[in-house]
Protein backbone atom coordinates (compact mmCIF):
# COMPACT_ATOMS: atom_id res chain seq x y z
CA UNK A 1 0.00 0.00 0.00
CA UNK A 2 1.52 3.41 -0.97
CA UNK A 3 2.48 5.84 1.78
CA UNK A 4 -0.23 8.39 2.56
CA UNK A 5 0.54 11.82 3.96
CA UNK A 6 -2.28 12.59 6.39
CA UNK A 7 -3.31 15.62 8.41
CA UNK A 8 -5.69 15.42 11.38
CA UNK A 9 -7.50 18.12 13.34
CA UNK A 10 -9.66 17.86 16.46
CA UNK A 11 -11.85 20.84 17.37
CA UNK A 12 -12.73 20.62 21.07
CA UNK A 13 -15.64 23.00 21.55
CA UNK A 14 -18.17 23.66 24.28
CA UNK A 15 -21.10 22.25 22.30
CA UNK A 16 -19.40 19.73 20.01
CA UNK A 17 -16.16 17.89 19.33
CA UNK A 18 -15.30 17.44 15.65
CA UNK A 19 -12.44 15.41 14.19
CA UNK A 20 -11.30 15.65 10.58
CA UNK A 21 -8.81 13.67 8.51
CA UNK A 22 -7.28 14.88 5.26
CA UNK A 23 -4.94 13.37 2.72
CA UNK A 24 -2.24 15.78 1.56
CA UNK A 25 -1.46 15.63 -2.18
CA UNK A 26 1.91 16.22 -3.78
CA UNK A 27 0.80 19.64 -5.01
CA UNK A 28 0.09 20.74 -1.44
CA UNK A 29 -3.70 20.49 -1.67
CA UNK A 30 -5.67 18.46 0.85
CA UNK A 31 -8.72 16.22 0.40
CA UNK A 32 -10.98 15.46 3.34
CA UNK A 33 -11.30 11.67 3.70
CA UNK A 34 -12.78 11.37 7.18
CA UNK A 35 -15.00 13.38 9.50
CA UNK A 36 -16.65 12.72 12.84
CA UNK A 37 -18.65 14.89 15.22
CA UNK A 38 -20.13 14.17 18.63
CA UNK A 39 -21.83 16.30 21.32
CA UNK A 40 -19.26 17.80 23.66
CA UNK A 41 -19.09 16.89 27.33
CA UNK A 42 -17.00 18.27 30.15
CA UNK A 43 -16.46 21.73 28.63
CA UNK A 44 -17.75 25.05 29.95
CA UNK A 45 -17.04 28.35 28.19
CA UNK A 46 -14.21 26.71 26.27
CA UNK A 47 -12.49 25.33 29.37
CA UNK A 48 -12.28 21.71 30.58
CA UNK A 49 -14.36 21.06 33.70
CA UNK A 50 -14.60 17.24 33.40
CA UNK A 51 -11.57 15.47 31.93
CA UNK A 52 -13.30 12.11 31.60
CA UNK A 53 -16.23 13.62 29.72
CA UNK A 54 -13.91 15.49 27.38
CA UNK A 55 -11.75 12.42 26.68
CA UNK A 56 -14.80 10.29 25.85
CA UNK A 57 -16.12 12.90 23.41
CA UNK A 58 -12.70 13.30 21.75
CA UNK A 59 -12.26 9.53 21.44
CA UNK A 60 -15.72 9.12 19.93
CA UNK A 61 -15.22 11.87 17.33
CA UNK A 62 -11.75 10.55 16.43
CA UNK A 63 -13.05 7.00 16.03
CA UNK A 64 -15.83 8.18 13.71
CA UNK A 65 -13.39 10.16 11.57
CA UNK A 66 -10.86 7.33 11.51
CA UNK A 67 -13.54 4.79 10.61
CA UNK A 68 -14.61 6.87 7.60
CA UNK A 69 -11.00 7.41 6.50
CA UNK A 70 -9.98 3.80 7.08
CA UNK A 71 -7.19 4.72 9.51
CA UNK A 72 -6.58 4.70 13.25
CA UNK A 73 -5.77 8.21 14.43
CA UNK A 74 -2.79 8.50 16.75
CA UNK A 75 -2.15 12.25 16.90
CA UNK A 76 -3.77 15.52 15.83
CA UNK A 77 -3.69 19.30 15.84
CA UNK A 78 -6.11 20.42 18.56
CA UNK A 79 -8.03 23.69 18.99
CA UNK A 80 -7.97 25.71 22.21
CA UNK A 81 -10.32 28.45 23.37
CA UNK A 82 -11.50 30.07 26.61
CA UNK A 83 -11.42 33.50 28.18
CA UNK A 84 -8.07 32.66 29.81
CA UNK A 85 -6.39 33.32 26.43
CA UNK A 86 -4.80 36.71 25.85
CA UNK A 87 -2.53 38.21 23.21
CA UNK A 88 0.13 40.85 22.74
CA UNK A 89 2.59 41.96 20.07
CA UNK A 90 6.27 41.63 20.91
CA UNK A 91 9.46 42.29 18.90
CA UNK A 92 12.56 40.12 18.55
CA UNK A 93 16.01 41.06 17.23
CA UNK A 94 19.07 38.95 16.25
CA UNK A 95 22.22 39.36 14.20
CA UNK A 96 22.46 37.32 11.00
CA UNK A 97 24.77 34.38 11.70
CA UNK A 98 26.39 33.61 8.32
CA UNK A 99 29.55 35.39 7.22
CA UNK A 100 28.07 36.07 3.78
CA UNK A 101 25.04 37.75 5.50
CA UNK A 102 22.48 35.50 3.84
CA UNK A 103 19.45 34.99 6.11
CA UNK A 104 18.60 31.34 6.73
CA UNK A 105 15.70 29.47 8.30
CA UNK A 106 17.82 29.08 11.43
CA UNK A 107 18.02 32.88 11.71
CA UNK A 108 14.24 33.05 11.49
CA UNK A 109 13.90 30.45 14.25
CA UNK A 110 16.31 32.41 16.43
CA UNK A 111 14.48 35.72 15.99
CA UNK A 112 11.15 34.05 16.82
CA UNK A 113 12.76 32.58 19.92
CA UNK A 114 13.88 36.10 20.82
CA UNK A 115 10.25 37.28 20.50
CA UNK A 116 9.28 34.59 23.02
CA UNK A 117 11.40 36.27 25.70
CA UNK A 118 8.63 37.79 27.77
CA UNK A 119 7.94 38.39 31.41
CA UNK A 120 5.19 35.76 31.48
CA UNK A 121 3.69 34.98 34.93
CA UNK A 122 4.30 31.50 36.29
CA UNK A 123 0.64 30.56 35.88
CA UNK A 124 0.64 31.35 32.14
CA UNK A 125 2.21 29.69 29.12
CA UNK A 126 2.97 30.82 25.56
CA UNK A 127 0.84 28.97 22.98
CA UNK A 128 1.66 30.81 19.73
CA UNK A 129 4.38 33.11 18.43
CA UNK A 130 3.15 34.14 14.97
CA UNK A 131 5.34 36.48 12.86
CA UNK A 132 3.41 39.56 11.73
CA UNK A 133 6.27 41.03 9.70
CA UNK A 134 10.06 40.88 9.47
CA UNK A 135 12.44 43.84 9.32
CA UNK A 136 15.82 43.47 7.59
CA UNK A 137 18.36 46.22 8.35
CA UNK A 138 15.55 48.68 9.07
CA UNK A 139 13.41 47.83 6.02
CA UNK A 140 10.00 46.64 7.22
CA UNK A 141 7.15 44.79 5.54
CA UNK A 142 9.22 41.68 4.73
CA UNK A 143 7.06 38.55 4.55
CA UNK A 144 9.79 35.91 4.20
CA UNK A 145 13.39 36.99 4.82
CA UNK A 146 15.01 33.62 4.00
CA UNK A 147 17.55 34.11 1.20
CA UNK A 148 17.80 37.87 1.64
CA UNK A 149 21.04 39.59 2.63
CA UNK A 150 21.28 41.57 5.83
CA UNK A 151 23.10 42.18 9.09
CA UNK A 152 20.19 42.67 11.50
CA UNK A 153 16.95 40.66 11.48
CA UNK A 154 13.91 41.81 13.46
CA UNK A 155 10.41 40.43 13.81
CA UNK A 156 7.14 41.83 15.04
CA UNK A 157 5.36 38.80 16.48
CA UNK A 158 1.83 38.10 17.69
CA UNK A 159 2.09 36.17 20.96
CA UNK A 160 -0.85 34.27 22.48
CA UNK A 161 -0.70 33.03 26.07
CA UNK A 162 -3.05 30.92 28.16
CA UNK A 163 -3.51 29.69 31.71
CA UNK A 164 -1.20 26.74 32.44
CA UNK A 165 -3.89 24.74 34.26
CA UNK A 166 -6.42 25.14 31.43
CA UNK A 167 -3.84 24.09 28.85
CA UNK A 168 -2.71 21.08 30.88
CA UNK A 169 -6.29 19.91 31.50
CA UNK A 170 -6.99 20.00 27.77
CA UNK A 171 -3.77 18.11 26.99
CA UNK A 172 -4.65 15.53 29.64
CA UNK A 173 -8.14 15.04 28.17
CA UNK A 174 -6.68 14.50 24.69
CA UNK A 175 -4.07 12.06 26.06
CA UNK A 176 -6.74 10.02 27.85
CA UNK A 177 -8.53 9.75 24.51
CA UNK A 178 -5.44 7.97 23.17
CA UNK A 179 -4.16 10.85 21.04
CA UNK A 180 -0.96 12.84 21.03
CA UNK A 181 -1.16 16.59 20.48
CA UNK A 182 1.03 17.73 17.60
CA UNK A 183 0.24 21.37 18.34
CA UNK A 184 -2.41 23.52 20.03
CA UNK A 185 -4.06 26.05 17.70
CA UNK A 186 -6.10 29.00 18.94
CA UNK A 187 -9.63 28.57 17.57
CA UNK A 188 -9.94 32.05 16.04
CA UNK A 189 -6.65 31.66 14.15
CA UNK A 190 -7.83 28.32 12.78
CA UNK A 191 -11.19 29.77 11.73
CA UNK A 192 -9.40 32.54 9.89
CA UNK A 193 -7.52 29.96 7.83
CA UNK A 194 -10.83 28.51 6.65
CA UNK A 195 -13.08 31.52 5.98
CA UNK A 196 -10.91 34.49 5.01
CA UNK A 197 -10.03 35.63 1.53
CA UNK A 198 -6.41 36.70 0.91
CA UNK A 199 -7.53 40.26 0.13
CA UNK A 200 -9.41 40.49 3.44
CA UNK A 201 -6.41 39.28 5.44
CA UNK A 202 -4.17 41.84 3.74
CA UNK A 203 -6.58 44.77 4.02
CA UNK A 204 -7.60 44.17 7.64
CA UNK A 205 -10.50 42.04 8.84
CA UNK A 206 -12.14 40.80 12.03
CA UNK A 207 -12.98 37.09 12.34
CA UNK A 208 -15.83 36.49 14.76
CA UNK A 209 -16.42 32.82 15.60
CA UNK A 210 -19.59 32.59 17.74
CA UNK A 211 -19.61 29.10 19.22
CA UNK A 212 -21.58 27.44 21.98
CA UNK A 213 -19.74 28.70 25.06
CA UNK A 214 -17.47 31.42 23.71
CA UNK A 215 -17.02 33.96 20.95
CA UNK A 216 -13.48 33.83 19.55
CA UNK A 217 -12.22 36.87 17.69
CA UNK A 218 -9.07 37.71 15.79
CA UNK A 219 -8.10 40.85 13.88
CA UNK A 220 -5.90 40.16 10.85
CA UNK A 221 -3.80 42.87 9.21
CA UNK A 222 -1.29 42.62 6.34
CA UNK A 223 -2.06 38.89 6.16
CA UNK A 224 -1.26 38.04 9.78
CA UNK A 225 -2.98 38.22 13.19
CA UNK A 226 -2.77 41.52 15.03
CA UNK A 227 -5.04 40.95 18.03
CA UNK A 228 -6.93 37.94 19.37
CA UNK A 229 -9.23 37.44 22.34
CA UNK A 230 -12.11 35.32 23.61
CA UNK A 231 -15.45 36.61 24.93
CA UNK A 232 -17.09 34.13 27.37
CA UNK A 233 -20.53 34.44 25.76
CA UNK A 234 -21.94 32.21 23.03
CA UNK A 235 -24.93 30.32 21.72
CA UNK A 236 -25.47 28.39 24.95
CA UNK A 237 -26.28 31.65 26.71
CA UNK A 238 -29.03 32.29 24.15
CA UNK A 239 -30.35 28.78 24.79
CA UNK A 240 -30.37 29.45 28.54
CA UNK A 241 -32.34 32.67 28.07
CA UNK A 242 -34.87 30.86 25.87
CA UNK A 243 -35.28 28.07 28.43
CA UNK A 244 -36.08 30.63 31.14
CA UNK A 245 -38.17 32.94 28.99
CA UNK A 246 -40.24 30.18 27.40
CA UNK A 247 -40.32 28.03 30.59
CA UNK A 248 -39.18 24.95 28.68
CA UNK A 249 -36.38 22.39 29.17
CA UNK A 250 -32.94 23.39 27.78
CA UNK A 251 -32.94 20.66 25.06
CA UNK A 252 -36.25 22.03 23.78
CA UNK A 253 -34.90 25.57 23.98
CA UNK A 254 -31.92 24.52 21.82
CA UNK A 255 -34.27 22.93 19.27
CA UNK A 256 -36.44 26.04 19.19
CA UNK A 257 -33.37 28.24 18.69
CA UNK A 258 -32.22 26.14 15.74
CA UNK A 259 -35.66 25.77 14.10
CA UNK A 260 -37.38 29.07 14.93
CA UNK A 261 -34.66 31.43 16.11
CA UNK A 262 -34.02 34.81 14.49
CA UNK A 263 -31.62 37.55 15.43
CA UNK A 264 -34.45 40.06 15.85
CA UNK A 265 -38.23 40.36 15.30
CA UNK A 266 -39.38 40.49 11.69
CA UNK A 267 -42.63 39.94 9.74
CA UNK A 268 -41.71 36.31 9.04
CA UNK A 269 -41.46 35.65 12.78
CA UNK A 270 -45.07 36.75 13.35
CA UNK A 271 -46.36 33.96 11.12
CA UNK A 272 -44.13 31.34 12.73
CA UNK A 273 -46.35 29.69 15.36
CA UNK A 274 -45.31 26.47 17.09
CA UNK A 275 -45.84 24.45 20.27
CA UNK A 276 -43.56 24.65 23.30
CA UNK A 277 -43.53 21.86 25.93
CA UNK A 278 -43.68 22.94 29.56
CA UNK A 279 -41.04 22.00 32.10
CA UNK A 280 -41.88 18.61 33.59
CA UNK A 281 -43.93 17.55 30.58
CA UNK A 282 -47.17 18.98 32.02
CA UNK A 283 -48.50 20.19 28.69
CA UNK A 284 -47.72 22.32 25.67
CA UNK A 285 -48.31 25.95 24.78
CA UNK A 286 -48.42 27.80 21.50
CA UNK A 287 -45.68 30.33 20.92
CA UNK A 288 -44.72 32.72 18.13
CA UNK A 289 -41.36 33.30 16.53
CA UNK A 290 -41.64 36.96 17.49
CA UNK A 291 -41.30 36.15 21.20
CA UNK A 292 -38.29 33.95 20.47
CA UNK A 293 -36.63 36.78 18.53
CA UNK A 294 -37.40 39.25 21.33
CA UNK A 295 -35.50 36.99 23.75
CA UNK A 296 -32.55 36.41 21.40
CA UNK A 297 -32.01 40.02 20.26
CA UNK A 298 -30.88 41.51 23.63
CA UNK A 299 -28.37 38.71 24.19
CA UNK A 300 -26.84 39.29 20.73
CA UNK A 301 -26.72 43.04 21.36
CA UNK A 302 -24.87 42.34 24.61
CA UNK A 303 -22.45 40.07 22.77
CA UNK A 304 -21.69 42.63 20.08
CA UNK A 305 -21.16 45.29 22.76
CA UNK A 306 -18.48 43.05 24.30
CA UNK A 307 -16.93 42.61 20.86
CA UNK A 308 -16.84 46.40 20.39
CA UNK A 309 -14.95 46.66 23.68
CA UNK A 310 -12.37 44.15 22.46
CA UNK A 311 -11.94 45.98 19.15
CA UNK A 312 -11.43 49.25 21.05
CA UNK A 313 -8.88 47.53 23.31
CA UNK A 314 -6.96 46.34 20.23
CA UNK A 315 -6.41 49.93 19.08
CA UNK A 316 -7.92 49.12 15.69
CA UNK A 317 -11.38 50.65 16.13
CA UNK A 318 -12.36 52.28 12.83
CA UNK A 319 -9.33 50.74 11.12
CA UNK A 320 -10.70 47.41 9.85
CA UNK A 321 -11.52 48.09 6.17
CA UNK A 322 -12.30 44.44 5.41
CA UNK A 323 -15.14 44.39 7.92
CA UNK A 324 -16.27 41.32 9.82
CA UNK A 325 -16.49 37.67 8.81
CA UNK A 326 -18.92 35.70 10.98
CA UNK A 327 -18.59 31.97 11.55
CA UNK A 328 -19.46 29.42 14.21
CA UNK A 329 -22.84 27.81 14.81
CA UNK A 330 -24.60 31.08 15.66
CA UNK A 331 -23.64 32.52 12.26
CA UNK A 332 -26.51 30.39 10.89
CA UNK A 333 -29.07 32.45 12.83
CA UNK A 334 -31.24 34.36 10.30
CA UNK A 335 -30.64 38.11 10.42
CA UNK A 336 -27.46 37.97 12.52
CA UNK A 337 -25.25 39.49 9.81
CA UNK A 338 -27.56 42.50 9.45
CA UNK A 339 -27.67 43.01 13.23
CA UNK A 340 -23.88 42.72 13.45
CA UNK A 341 -23.48 45.43 10.79
CA UNK A 342 -25.65 47.80 12.81
CA UNK A 343 -24.04 47.00 16.17
CA UNK A 344 -20.41 46.96 15.02
CA UNK A 345 -20.60 49.65 12.35
CA UNK A 346 -18.76 47.55 9.77
CA UNK A 347 -19.71 45.46 6.73
CA UNK A 348 -20.39 41.85 7.74
CA UNK A 349 -20.57 38.60 5.83
CA UNK A 350 -21.05 34.99 6.90
CA UNK A 351 -17.98 32.89 6.15
CA UNK A 352 -18.25 29.34 4.86
CA UNK A 353 -15.15 27.12 5.11
CA UNK A 354 -13.29 26.57 1.86
CA UNK A 355 -9.88 25.55 0.54
CA UNK A 356 -10.20 21.76 0.79
CA UNK A 357 -11.35 19.00 -1.56
CA UNK A 358 -12.70 15.50 -1.08
CA UNK A 359 -15.64 15.37 1.33
CA UNK A 360 -15.66 19.15 1.76
CA UNK A 361 -19.47 19.31 1.46
CA UNK A 362 -19.73 17.60 4.84
CA UNK A 363 -18.06 20.56 6.58
CA UNK A 364 -19.24 23.48 4.44
CA UNK A 365 -21.22 25.03 7.32
CA UNK A 366 -19.86 28.02 9.26
CA UNK A 367 -20.21 25.81 12.35
CA UNK A 368 -17.15 23.82 11.17
CA UNK A 369 -14.87 26.79 10.40
CA UNK A 370 -12.42 25.91 13.18
CA UNK A 371 -12.45 22.23 12.23
CA UNK A 372 -11.54 22.96 8.60
CA UNK A 373 -9.04 25.59 9.67
CA UNK A 374 -7.17 23.05 11.79
CA UNK A 375 -6.74 20.83 8.75
CA UNK A 376 -5.49 23.73 6.62
CA UNK A 377 -3.10 24.71 9.40
CA UNK A 378 -1.79 21.15 9.65
CA UNK A 379 -1.38 20.92 5.87
CA UNK A 380 0.69 24.11 5.73
CA UNK A 381 2.94 22.83 8.50
CA UNK A 382 3.91 19.98 6.19
CA UNK A 383 2.56 16.51 5.36
CA UNK A 384 3.33 13.44 7.38
CA UNK A 385 3.37 15.32 10.69
CA UNK A 386 0.53 13.29 12.21
CA UNK A 387 0.39 9.59 12.78
CA UNK A 388 -2.49 7.47 11.53
CA UNK A 389 -2.25 3.73 11.04
CA UNK A 390 -4.08 2.03 8.17
CA UNK A 391 -6.59 -0.62 9.15
CA UNK A 392 -5.19 -3.03 6.57
CA UNK A 393 -4.64 -3.18 2.83
CA UNK A 394 -6.76 -1.33 0.32
CA UNK A 395 -9.41 -4.05 0.04
CA UNK A 396 -9.45 -4.73 3.74
CA UNK A 397 -9.77 -1.01 4.50
CA UNK A 398 -12.65 -0.66 2.04
CA UNK A 399 -14.47 -3.70 3.47
CA UNK A 400 -13.88 -2.39 7.00
CA UNK A 401 -15.55 0.87 6.10
CA UNK A 402 -18.55 -0.87 4.51
CA UNK A 403 -18.93 -3.28 7.44
CA UNK A 404 -18.79 -0.50 10.02
CA UNK A 405 -21.26 1.70 8.14
CA UNK A 406 -23.70 -1.20 7.84
CA UNK A 407 -23.20 -1.90 11.51
CA UNK A 408 -24.41 1.61 12.36
CA UNK A 409 -27.76 0.81 10.75
CA UNK A 410 -28.32 -2.84 11.77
Amino acid sequence: MPRRDLAVGVDVGTSKVAAIVGEVRRDGTCDIIGFGVTPSAGMRKGVVVDIEGVSRAIADAAQKAGRMAGVEIKSAYVSISGSHLSSLNNPGVVAVARDDREITAEDVDRVLDAARVLNVPADREIIHVVPREFVVDGYDGVKDPVGMLGVRLEVQAHVVTGAVTSIQNLLKGVARAGLQVEDLVVAALASGEAVLLPAERELGVLVLDIGGGTTDLCIFEHGNPWYSAVVPVGGDHITGDLAVGLRTPPPEAERIKLEHGRARPCPEAEDDVFEVPNVGGTGRRQMSGTLVAEIIAPRLQELFALVRQQVARSGRAGQIPGGVVLCGGCALLPGIAEMAEEELGMPVRVGNPSGLGGLADMVSSPAFATTVGLLIYATRRGPGLVRAEARGGVLVSLWDRVRRVLGDFF
